[in-house]
């Protein structure tokens, strides 16, 4: 399955769900704050993923970060955006930008307007 093919089954998924669509009772903060629970899980399973010497817990690291996403191509529908424009938008904000590593992490340059 490509990737168009999965967003359009996750968006389908939250219309039978009742998240979404005229019918849903899903709110974008509500989405939103899913997306925080289920990012916190995602950095509970890379703690245990980096703990293990990447041996253990590969596929609830997995399943953290597709759980992040459908949460996160929910609240872009309820928002009325769609996921691919979010994040090609968020790729042309980041894709000429400097910056370097510092402790594990990406760090923009500063006095950048990105």
């Amino acid at each position: 399955m490509d990737i168009k093919e999965t967003i359009a089954n996750v968006r389908q998924w939250g219309l039978d769900k009742g998240i979404t669509g005229a019918g849903g009772s899903g709110t974008l903060l509500g989405q939103l704050s899913k997306s925080q629970e289920e990012l916190t899980e995602t950095r509970d399973a890379a703690v245990l993923f980096v703990d293990s010497g990447k041996v253990m817990h590969l596929e609830e690291l997995a399943d953290g970060i597709g759980d992040c996403t459908v949460t996160l191509i929910l609240a872009a529908y309820l928002a009325g955006l769609k996921f691919e424009y979010c994040l090609e938008a968020a790729y042309n904000e980041i894709k000429n930008r400097t910056g370097r590593m510092i402790d594990g992490q990406f760090v923009k340059d500063e006095g950048r307007a990105e």
